[in-house]
């Protein structure tokens, strides 16, 4: 199985319904007069540190693909590239859901509370776009190098250059079919 990069629909997507969303909440708080627009400072502090930590998880995979770093749990390679890939898609999410908010807030920003939450909802849509090319920089970081797999160029030009050897390899394969055939009968 091999690893994709994130198309860019998908995050495309993940802003687009994050925007619904978040356009949908704000019109709702406003025809019921409820509080259900903005986002507490912990949160954006909280997905800074994420994809920070998520980053720098991912630069150790990566000099782990270099060569500059010896031994890595392969199963901790492919959760840091699993973190990448929901950090990005679920950020691209949120910036759409912050952003409408604040872009709904804007209208009345003469009032306090709308102010208020025009300036949570940027700094959070700030943090999620970071977030988003966090996640993005952290899935490329993930990359590893191909291995001497039946992909790998360098094998392909090696069994190019030995046609005999291959042809030789099959028919010892016949042989030994039609020997455990006649075995079997």
């Amino acid at each position: 199985m091999r690893a994709r990069r994130t198309p860019l629909a998908h995050y495309l997507v993940a802003l687009v319904l994050g925007l619904m969303g978040g356009a949908g909440i704000s019109e709702l708080g406003m025809s019921t007069r409820t509080d259900l627009m903005g986002v507490p400072w912990l949160v954006s502090v909280l997905l800074f540190l994420l994809g920070l930590a998520i980053l720098i998880m991912a630069f150790q995979v990566h000099r782990y693909a270099k060569g500059d770093r010896k031994q890595m749990d392969l199963r901790f390679a492919v959760n840091v590239l699993i973190m990448s890939k929901a950090l990005g898609i679920a950020c691209a999410a949120l910036l759409g859901w912050y952003g409408s908010q604040a872009l709904i807030s804007m209208g009345h920003a003469g009032a306090p509370y709308y102010t208020r939450v025009m300036q949570e909802c940027l700094v959070a849509s700030l943090v999620c776009l970071l977030d988003v090319m966090a996640g993005a920089v952290g899935e490329w970081l993930c990359q590893l190098p191909p291995d001497d797999g039946p992909e790998n160029p360098d094998r392909r030009k090696k069994s190019s250059r030995r046609p005999m050897a291959d042809a030789a390899d099959t028919a010892d394969r016949a042989e030994i079919k039609a020997a455990s055939s006649k075995k079997h009968s």
